[in-house]
């Protein structure tokens, strides 16, 4: 087996605001795996100060991890989970080596990771609107947009600006739509502070709110089991769950916090494995979850939204977090689009 490893730099339409400064660039890192016949393409994309596996020489660690997996044709997953992004790269690229490409037509080809009615072009998936951070007009002039566009599903990320600004815009959104018509997450990112956490969940639950992620920043876990059990508006869990790695260390966390839901991003939460063993771990305890893509390109986009289409189909209900495909004016061509509010295998005959 040989495996080659190609860095990208992906230039985005729009400066991407997060709770970690604002993004005009993402680095990726492509690697194809070859058996001399076929070929699988995967994406290793760590997001900077926040992937547990953002590292100064992430591309020679890369180099080593794939050098064993052509050495020895096996993917160490338990060794790779301290590797999250790396992980989920090598374990698309195999899929796809094993899965093939389904022929869209137009000369497109999709790699297949998991054949599901959604990789076939059969189903789409629902996925949320996301409203980034920014001026209260930036974000009122995107949230219009998202409306218009038909989305069933609107996620704000919150904590760029004053919270009473940001109430406003929620409130705008509850005069236009009951929670009925527009479901509305909001995802603080750790942007509340311990002190004030209750107080502003109770200022935002007269707005019928789906859920709010990560309300207090990781690693507390005493005081995040609190809000959990005290706060009136659902909590979910995203960056908490980041290098949290082994069975029994996150058994642990979801006991000790008990979670209304946790969001997955197979990047940061352990690859494909890693994902799939929250999720069965969450559903034992009655957690709900749903899977988010962390600004890969299309090639992990792709790979993510198959991989719930596996884990949620056929027929999901609940919207993923898979809407990030169209942020790149450099991205990776592949077969998929979106519609409605819902992402699909753009299929040609």
């Amino acid at each position: 087996m040989r495996i080659t490893i190609d860095q990208r730099t992906l230039h985005f339409k729009q400066p991407a605001g997060t709770s970690r400064g604002v993004y005009t660039t993402r680095r990726s890192w492509l690697v194809t795996m070859s058996d001399g016949e076929h070929t699988g393409l995967g994406e290793c994309a760590p997001l900077p100060r926040l992937s547990c596996d953002d590292l100064p020489h992430y591309g020679q660690v890369l180099r080593e991890c794939c050098d064993e997996v052509a050495r020895t044709g096996v993917i160490p997953t338990r060794d790779l989970s301290r590797y999250p992004s790396m992980l989920f790269g090598l374990e698309t690229a195999m899929r796809h080596l094993q899965g093939g490409n389904i022929d869209c037509g137009h000369g497109r080809q999709l790699p297949v990771i998991y054949d599901t009615p959604f990789t076939r072009g059969e189903e789409g998936i629902p996925i949320n609107g996301l409203v980034w951070m920014g001026t209260h007009d930036e974000m009122l002039a995107r949230l219009e947009a998202k409306l218009k566009q038909g989305y069933g599903c609107v996620k704000l990320k919150i904590g760029a600006i004053d919270f009473e600004r940001e109430l406003d815009l929620i409130a705008h959104i509850r005069e236009r739509f009951t929670p009925e018509q527009v479901e509305l997450r909001v995802d603080a990112n750790g942007g509340f502070t311990p002190a004030c956490a209750l107080k502003r969940l109770e200022a935002l639950a007269p707005y019928g709110i789906h859920s709010i992620e990560q309300p207090v920043m990781a690693g507390q876990w005493q005081v995040m089991a609190r809000l959990c059990q005290d706060s009136p508006v659902p909590i979910a869990l995203d960056e908490e769950l980041i290098g949290v790695n082994t069975r029994e260390r996150k058994i642990e966390l979801l006991d000790t916090i008990k979670p209304r839901y946790i969001i997955l991003k197979p990047s940061l939460h352990g690859g494909i494995a890693g994902t799939q063993e929250w999720v069965q771990l969450a559903t034992e305890r009655g957690t709900g979850s749903w899977i988010t893509s962390a600004l890969e390109s299309n090639v992990g986009l792709n790979a993510i939204a198959q991989l719930a289409a596996h884990i949620y189909g056929p027929h999901i209900e609940m919207p993923q977090g898979l809407g990030t495909g169209l942020l790149y004016t450099d991205n990776i061509a592949m077969p998929l689009e979106i519609k409605g509010d819902c992402l699909w295998t753009s299929i040609h005959s």
